[in-house]
């Protein structure tokens, strides 16, 4: 009698899940990763910081002059076992959270910024420095506002770590 043993469940790789170039200087470590561990390494949903409610307070506000103009937001946000809200005036979200995680002490420079379509969701890549080293983190989210903030918190959590 032949047995055969049942096949292994293969995961995708990161590259075959999402269809579009990936930044310079994440594709080779990407490419070989799986789909699961890539988002474990590089989209940690837990850490010491965590970003809960995000609102734009004056989203609604008619435009006064040309140009970029600051907005206010405002965010609820944890580090560790401590909540707090957290406003900030800023040109666009991604600038606002990196000034709120500022005034907490948590420096987060985004040296890089990518975002593509991956699937029905947004994928946002940073790369991020504390000033001493930098870091590759990613966030993803059907929003694409959704998907730069979480990728945020997901370097400052692994500069944090680091």
């Amino acid at each position: 009698m032949i047995t055969t043993s049942p096949s292994p469940v293969l995961t995708p790789t990161f590259a075959a899940a999402v269809h579009a170039p990936l930044p310079r200087g994440l594709r080779a470590e990407a490419d070989d990763m799986s789909w699961d561990d890539f988002v474990a390494e590089f989209a940690p949903t837990t850490g010491p910081v965590r970003l809960g409610q995000w609102t734009c307070t004056d989203n609604e506000r008619p435009a006064g002059r040309l140009g970029p103009q600051a907005r206010n937001y405002r965010a609820t946000l944890a580090f560790g076992d401590r909540i707090s809200t957290a406003t900030a005036a800023a040109c666009g979200p991604v600038a606002a959270l990196t000034a709120m995680l500022c005034d907490q002490g948590i420096a987060v420079e985004t040296v890089s910024f990518h975002q593509v379509p991956a699937g029905a969701h947004t994928a946002t890549f940073i790369r991020g420095s504390d000033g001493m080293r930098t870091e590759w983190a990613m966030g993803v989210s059907e929003d694409a506002t959704q998907s730069a903030l979480r990728a945020v918190i997901a370097c400052a959590n692994r500069l944090l770590a680091a």
